[in-house]
């Protein structure tokens, strides 16, 4: 498990050229709320190819947007990701006012 101190995290899928091949999931972290309303580039980048889902738990708060097929993730402490036999599982703290 890979831990990391994020205010926001980007939720999104990459898809593969070949349709044999499971999608890959990006994980983008950054240091404040909102980046994709400021333009703002992450801290990091996690990459998972292959993966067949991703779960997101003990987070409260979080917003899909159309326009972009992403889930953004706000108010965050930290965050957690970890990877087994194709699933990613997204954890953390948020703190909610």
């Amino acid at each position: 498990m890979e831990s990391f101190k994020a205010k926001s995290v980007i939720v999104s899928r990459k898809p593969n050229k070949d349709k044999e091949e499971l999608w890959s999931v990006l994980i983008a972290l950054f240091k404040e709320n909102n980046p994709h309303l400021k333009g703002r580039e992450p801290f990091k980048v996690l990459e998972y190819k292959d993966v067949e889902k991703t779960r997101i738990r003990e987070l409260k708060n979080i917003s899909f947007y159309l326009a972009g097929n992403d889930l953004v993730i706000n108010n965050l402490v930290n965050a957690s990701v970890n990877v087994e036999k194709g699933i990613v599982t997204l954890t953390g703290k948020q703190k909610l006012s």
